[in-house]
This record gives C-alpha cells, structure tokens and sequence, in this order.
C-alpha cells in the first residue's frame, strides 16, 4: 500500500477549489446557485472524529503490544490494513470536498457577501473546508500510526546489499 502524499492531497484541493469557483460563478450567473447544506461541516467534521479515534485506539493497543503489556489486546494486521484504506480513502474525498466547500465559500464571501443569507452560506461552506482537512489530518496521523517500521528498524543488522 502506497503512502499519501501531502502535495497529491493539496493538488486535488486546489484543483476542485478554483473548478468549484469557477462553476458557482457560472451557476450564480445563469440562475440560482444551491445553498451549502448545514449537515455538511458536521459529517465531515463525525468523520474526522472517527478517524481520529480509531488512530488513538490503535496507538495505544500498538504501544501496549510493543511493550509485551500482559492481556494487551494485539492488533490484527487486516484490520490495522483496512483502518489505513479507509483513511486514504477519507482524505482523497474530503480533499476534494473541501476543495469543493472552499471555492464556493470564497466565491459567496467575496462576491455574494452583501446578501444575508449567503453570508451564512459562505460560513458553513467554510465550516465544511475546515472540518474537511481536519478530516485530511486525522487520516494522515491513522496512516502514521500504522506505518510498518523500516527493515533496519528490526533489530537484524542491514543486509549487504542495501
């Protein structure tokens, strides 16, 4: 299983930001542009809440495992495997969800600021890109928990060949 790389995850949410931008301002000037849902920024934000917790569970039980604690309850690799797809998968979306919330949160700001209601609509668009990357941070900390140790870190001295 590859990595995440930060710059692949900033990629996509720039991209989906100025396409986002671009597509409320074309819909804003054809007719009317749809309200944020206000459900978005507190399932992103359950999310990352869940992420968050499934990273510190498998800390601690990964540390107890380590540190030979006795009835320390071990953690099945397919599992931890499946909690790292899972968090990759999670941030792939929410960053371009949170592309997505963002640009329409900048385009109601600061085009669409001098009507009330879309002021509270560029607040929760910008609501859902915050608890979007909080999403990206807390699958990025699961990932590194999960993290295989290199093979130097072993304890076997490197191969002669490396």
């Amino acid at each position: 299983m590859n990595q995440l790389r930060v710059r692949t995850l900033a990629a996509l949410f720039v991209v989906a930001g100025v396409l986002s931008w671009g597509g409320a301002r074309l819909w804003d000037s054809l007719g009317t542009l749809p309200g944020v849902p206000v459900a978005a920024p507190i399932v992103l934000g359950a999310i990352a809440a869940v992420l968050l917790a499934t990273a510190l569970s498998l800390r601690s039980r990964l540390k107890a495992q380590r540190e030979r604690v006795p009835d320390a309850k071990g953690v099945d690799p397919m599992m931890a495997a499946r909690a790292v797809l899972f968090g990759q998968a999670s941030a792939l979306v929410a960053a371009l969800v949170a592309g997505m919330y963002g640009g329409v949160g900048v385009f109601l700001g600061l085009e669409r600021a001098d009507v009330p209601a879309r002021a509270g609509q560029a607040l929760y668009a910008g609501l859902a890109a915050v608890a979007g990357i909080a999403v990206i941070a807390a699958a990025l900390f699961l990932e590194r928990v999960c993290r295989l140790p290199d093979d130097e870190d072993d304890g076997r001295p490197p191969r002669a060949g490396a």
